[in-house]
Parts: C-alpha cells; structure tokens; sequence
C-alpha cells in the first residue's frame, strides 16, 4: 500500500525523449561494469551494490534521454555516465556508512573524493582506491577539456557540496533527528545534487553561462528554484523507499508530517504546493528579471542565447525528470503515469511514451491555477494589532550601561544628517520627528546586540541601525508608489559611491540617506582592514538592493514565493550588515574561510532567520495596514497555507522557535566536531565562542527591542505621518479615477522646489509628477542639505 496518493504535479514544459536512448542504455551499462560498480547475482548476497538487474531496472539512460532531450550521442553518454555515478555513490553511502553509522569512516571516504576534480587541469590525481573514486577520476577527465575555469570551479563546489554534505543526513540519522522545513530546504539543495545537475544542464546544452552574470540573482534564482523543484518531486516519489524501507530521515514529506503534525498526504500535498511554487517562481524569474539582467550587464546576443539555451535546459530537465519518476522502477509510481491520466483518457487525450507531461489533470494544482493567490492582495486592509505570541528566548538579556547616552547621541546624529527636518512647504510632514525617533529607541537594541560595547561603539552601532532604518523607510515611502524600477536601480547604485575603497572620493551628499551613509562609513572604514572594508560593503549593497526585489513584488503586487521569501529576508531586514560588525571585529586569528562552512553558515542563518520572523510579526499591522506592505513573513504563511492570521503567527513563531533551537543543537553538537576538524588553536577557538555569545546577544537584544520600541504599538501607528494618502484621495479597488483631479490641481499649484525635498525625506509620494520615470533629480537638494 502506497502511504498517500500522488498529488497532481504541474508540468509546464512537454517531456521529450532523447533518439540516442538505446545508445546511452549499451555504453553506461559497459562503462558501469569497467569502474567496478556491478556485481553478480551471487556477490548481492553478501555486499554488491548493484547487481546488472538492478542497473537496467533503474534505468538512468531513460532518466537522461528525457533529461537532455537533445545531447548529441556523446554527450548523452558521458551524461548518463554521471548520472550513473552519482546514484551508485549514493546508494554506496547508504549501506558502507549509514546503515552502519560510521561517521570516522564516512569523513575520511569523503574527504578524499574532491582529490578527483582538480579544477587546475595540470594538478594529478592518486590512485582510485574504490569504484567510486575511479568513475569520479574518469568522469571529470573526460568533462573538463575544453570548459571555462569559472564552470569547472562552479562544478567543483556543486559536486563539493553534494559529496561533503552527506555527513549532514548520516547526522541526522544518528540522533534521529529531523530537520525543520527552513534547513531542510536549504540543505537538500546541497545533498540532493541538483546544483550539480544544472551544471551539468550547461555543459550538455554547449551554453555556459557568461562568468560575469553567474553570481547573480536572477542566476541564483534559476538554479535554487530548479533545484528544490527537482528534490521535492524526488522526495514525494521517494517517500515509501526512504522512509518505510532505508530508515531515512530527510524526506520533506516526513519534513511537514513532524512540523505541522499533519498526516502524509495533507504533507504531501503541501510538499507539491512548495514545488509548484518554486516553478511558479521560476518562470516569473525568466520573464521578469531576466530581461533587466541582460540589459543591466549589456550582454551580447550570443551570451544572451547562451543563458536561455541553459534556461531551456532546465526546463526540460524538470519534464523529463518527472516523466522518469513516473516509469523508473526505483520509486513510488502507482496509480501515477497511468492512473493520472485516466481521466484524460476518457476525455481523448494523449496518451503513450512521452506523454504524462502533456495530460491535463482536472485540478487547478496540475493547471498552475494557485499561482493566483499571490497576486491576489489587497493593499491598506485594517487588521488590527496582533495577539502576540510567547517567544521562545533561550538567551539571557544584557544591557549595555552606555544605552542613556547613546540614545541622546542617536537623536543628535539624526538631527545633524537631516533626518528630522520638514521637507519645505509641507511643514509637519516629515518622515520622522523627535518624538518619533526617540521611540523608535534604536540605542536599546544596540545595547542589547551589543552589552560589552564602549560608548564610542555603542553610538556607531546604534547609528547604524538608524540609518538602516530610514533608508528601510525612507526607499519605499519613495518608490513604490511610484513603481519607478529605473529610478530605484540609480538611486541604490549610487548610495555605494559613499562607501569608497582604496582611496576614492565620494560625491558631495545630497540627502539624508547619503549623508549619514557617508559620516557612517567614515567613521567605520578607518577600523576595518581592507577586506574587512570591501565585506561590510558588500552587506549594505546587499541589504540596499534586495530592497529592489521588494519593489518589483509591490510592481506585481506579488506576495512572495515562501522560500525565496526567506532566503531574501536576510538581505532585506540587514541581517548581514549587524551581524558582520562581530564577525570583523574578531581580528586575526580566525580563518576567514570557516564561516563559509556548512556548520557555521546554518548556525548565521538560523539567528538570521529568527529575528527576521519576529519582526514580521511585531510590525505586520504596521506594514500591512498602514504602508500597504505585502513582503512579511506572517503574510507569506497565510498565502500559502490559506489560513487565519492567528494560525499565520502560530506557524511563523513556531518556525522561529524551530530555528532557535537549531541554533542551540549547532552549538551543542557540530561546532565542537568542527573546531577539531579545523585544528584551531585556543585563541580561535575563544574569538569564535565569543562571535557565538555575540550572535546570542544579537537575537536576545533584537526581541528586547522590538518589546520596548513604540515603533509598533497601534497608538503610535495612527500618528503615523500619512502625506501620500492625504494628497492622494481614497485608495483601494476603483477609486483610481477619483485621483484625477489631484493631479492637476498639484501640478498648477505645487511648489518646483517642495517636491523632490519631500521625495529626500521619504514621504509616501503620490503625484506622478514629483518623480520623473528615470529617477528624481538631487540637483534641488544642495542647498537643503546644510539646513539646520
């Protein structure tokens, strides 16, 4: 008996089948049998992997042949070849090291694998010692010649990752532990290969992506979002075998049964919503940002085809991929491919080999129907204060003993960059007041990140997050009305001329947000190193610019895809930027590197994603009721769940609660076994645990914060400056006409020089005229800026 019923899968693309299938089908069979893979009938009894039976029934030529649609005969070769590899070693994972748990012996096997994918042509091998080294050995000599460096460094890290990070499940096992939905997803990517696959997709496309763009977001997006598509479609065909048969516990169907306390098939059916979602997610990335990316980077023609040959290649992977699924022996099929289109049978539609992906299934799941709720929204809608939950705070608070004279210097500071002046001719409608900034009290959460912190640091710290703020509130306040994409992309793009490196000179400051960057900057830059200094500007420019990506959900009125959603939390609410300040601050003596570990990034992130959540749901009536937001958290779950907004906050704090207490079990448990791994001395060992009380601190003084701070009581909401709405007439569904008028009447009688000092101060800007479509001008400002 299957333990659910296969939900309908949304397949855009059709599936097509390679001609080359028998071909591949003869040569990986041979291939197999020369690397040592195959044993006999006989050998299955006592320690073969795999047996020839078990290679034909699994059949990855088939999987490949519908993978690769179009790879010449060759290519569809050394595919399936990889492709033969990679299952072999997984299934050689399982019974040599996790049926047996055998953590000392997993390490030293894996360690040894990157040894086999010299990204350095010239740097030799050892000898293979097991079948897995040897195809490894054999598969990269025969990939490498002729591709980029950039590509093979690329698919060194993706096959790196999928390699290593198998240490993670085989943790997990042992302690019988399963993963929460956040690090699950984030770590299936690594050990469920996909990355590798889509670099593999550009190698068999011959269309490597420009070396200049593959960083990027858009990039990014297409890889992550084909990646989780292509775990969870593999983890809902996968269940039965892994769960009931190998003992597994990284499964996301298993994933949402422990976290939601639900049954498999309502788990698997949110499972097939978060897959839908990230194809959904997909495609918006391919026609929405694509698009800006080639004519931000000025790619040519031929690199512009190269990144949709490759976009294209992924599409049919995913069709082809679930045709797979679908047929292969290996996985849970029935009352799949034939009991799916049953109904399209009765209706006359196609039917036969290649087929499945091209049957309409009556269900607006299998359509892509559900995309609509994201688009949905209705902006200003009054929700009322929200019932706050009882957070879970492992960590004790302290304050710092400066936090008096910090707050005085923050309202000084503020004064001093502009941020509490009037924009002239509008007097009282400034974006922030006096009252207003003093409580906001951003010294308290700086005393509380930061409780060991000199006066000197704790008035930086605090002006930091000052700044963050009113550029947080002063950007959209100024584009998103607007909905003016060109002109945000010039104005964040030229914020980072006042972080200068190597001796550069900044252009004068014209507004608030550019003049207190500039002072910050000033009097941080002198106390970092030269890559501390290119790191920190690296996590404003990251911060300044996912707020782009706000912007383009407000242009589409789209509320977010929930994993993309998290992921650019971090940016968004200036994660990096806070946290980076402790990092720096460690000095010499901890290897940079380290944090780029798997142990150390989840540990940054799951602090990252606990005070990003909590502050969803400390400001969801701010941003929804009185800014028309649409990007939090609390809002993101009741979209994909259609659930109440106290259910919404349930769920949210328990994902808080889920990653705090991952936080802790890192701690306990992994960052011991990677110290030892690192071979780090006392002093490293100190400035790290030291790093960790920071980051504890950071998550104890942000959820102080946020119970101080009267930025969120619904009192103070309501005083809430509101030029926008005012001047602008009555929003919502149909009034659009009534604002006609408005329009003229301020073009007749608006002042020239009031409007782009009301834009510097970040009033919610209503009148198309104040902003030209290319950005406003900053010429008018000069003089502003020196007032008093």
């Amino acid at each position: 008996m299957q333990p659910f019923k296969l939900p309908d899968f949304y397949v855009p693309w059709p599936a097509r089948l390679n001609p080359n299938l028998e071909g591949a089908r003869v040569h990986s069979k041979a291939w197999a049998r020369e690397m040592g893979f195959l044993g006999s009938e006989e050998d299955a009894k006592e320690k073969a992997i795999w047996t020839e039976a078990d290679l034909d029934a699994h059949d990855y030529a088939l999987l490949c042949a519908y993978t690769h649609p179009d790879a010449p005969g060759p290519e569809l070769d050394l595919v399936t070849d990889w492709y033969v590899w990679v299952f072999f070693f997984d299934d050689h994972f399982l019974e040599i090291y996790k049926r047996t748990k055998d953590l000392k012996g997993a390490k030293a096997y894996l360690d040894r694998l990157p040894m086999f994918m010299p990204v350095d042509p010239s740097t030799p091998m050892p000898e293979p010692t097991n079948p897995v080294e040897r195809g490894l050995a054999n598969l990269w000599t025969r990939t490498t010649p002729g591709t980029s460096e950039d590509w093979r460094r690329r698919f060194f890290e993706s096959s790196k990752n999928l390699l290593e990070e198998s240490n993670w499940e085989l943790l997990n096992i042992n302690e019988g532990r399963v993963a929460n939905p956040i690090e699950y997803i984030e770590m299936r990517r690594k050990v469920g290969g996909a990355p590798w696959s889509a670099n593999l997709v550009e190698h068999a496309v011959f269309s490597e992506i420009p070396a200049r763009v593959a960083g990027t977001r858009p990039l990014h997006v297409l890889r992550d979002t084909f990646s989780d598509a292509v775990h969870l479609r593999n983890d809902l065909f996968s269940y039965q075998r892994e769960i009931e048969e190998e003992g597994e516990l990284s499964n996301c169907v298993l994933v949402f049964e422990r976290f939601l306390g639900v049954d498999p098939q309502r788990a698997a059916d949110l499972v097939n919503e978060v897959l839908n979602s990230r194809l959904y997610q997909f495609e918006n990335t391919i026609f929405t940002e694509l698009p800006l990316l080639f004519e931000e980077y000025g790619l040519n023609p031929v690199e512009r085809m190269h990144v949709l040959n490759y976009a294209k290649g992924l599409q049919d992977w995913q069709s082809g991929g679930h045709e797979w699924h679908m047929r292969s022996s290996r996985y849970m099929n029935g009352g799949g491919a034939e009991g799916s289109s049953a109904a399209m049978r009765v209706l006359g539609g196609p039917t036969g080999l290649g087929t499945a992906s091209l049957n309409l299934k009556p269900s607006a799941a299998a359509l892509g129907l559900s995309r609509w709720k994201s688009f949905e929204h209705v902006p200003y809608q009054p929700v009322g204060p929200v019932a706050l939950p009882n957070f879970y705070m492992p960590f004790p608070l302290r304050v710092n003993p400066h936090l008096e004279a910090s707050r005085k210097h923050v309202i000084e500071w503020a004064r001093r960059m502009g941020m509490l002046a009037s924009p002239p001719g509008l007097a009282g409608w400034g974006i922030w007041s006096e009252e207003r900034l003093a409580g906001f009290d951003f010294a308290l959460c700086a005393a509380g990140i930061r409780p060991d912190a000199s006066g000197p640091e704790l008035d930086l710290n605090s002006c930091w997050l000052t700044w963050g703020t009113y550029a947080d509130d002063s950007f959209p306040a100024i584009y998103n009305n607007a909905r003016d994409m060109a002109g945000a992309r010039t104005f964040i793009r030229r914020l980072s001329s006042f972080m200068p490196l190597d001796g550069a000179v900044p252009p004068p400051p014209l507004h608030p947000m550019e003049l207190g960057l500039a002072d910050l900057w000033s009097r941080t830059a002198p106390t970092l190193s030269s890559d501390g200094q290119r790191r920190f500007r690296r996590a404003v420019e990251d911060m300044l610019e996912s707020w782009l990506w706000e912007l383009a959900n407000h242009i589409q009125n789209r509320i977010p895809d929930p994993v993309d959603y998290i992921e650019m939390r971090r940016a968004t609410f200036g994660s990096d930027l806070t946290m980076l300040l402790s990092q720096l601050a460690l000095g010499d003596g901890v290897p940079s590197d380290i944090f780029r570990t798997r142990p150390m990034s989840a540990l940054t992130h799951s602090a990252q994603d606990f005070c990003c959540l909590m502050n969803d749901i400390f400001s969801y009536q701010k941003e929804i009721q009185f800014e028309g937001e649409l990007n939090n958290g609390v809002l993101v779950v009741q979209n994909f769940l259609g659930c109440t907004l106290p259910e919404a906050v349930q769920w949210t704090n328990a994902l808080m609660t889920a990653r705090a207490q991952q936080f802790e079990h890192i701690v306990k448990t992994e960052l011991p076994v990677l110290f030892d791994d690192w071979k780090l001395n006392a002093q490293a060992r100190e400035k790290l645990n030291a790093f960790i009380k920071d980051t504890e601190n950071w998550m104890a003084g942000v959820l102080e914060w946020h119970k101080g701070t009267r930025r969120y009581d619904e009192p103070s909401l309501h005083k809430t400056p509101t030029v926008g709405r005012l001047i602008h007439g009555p929003k919502g569904l149909g009034t659009s006409a009534a604002r006609i008028a408005s329009l003229f009447a301020a073009r007749d009688a608006g002042s020239q020089a009031s409007t782009p000092h009301a834009v510097a101060h970040g009033e919610r800007p209503t009148i198309p005229t104040s902003l030209p479509r290319s950005g406003f001008s900053l010429d008018t400002m000069k003089g502003w800026r020196d007032r008093p």
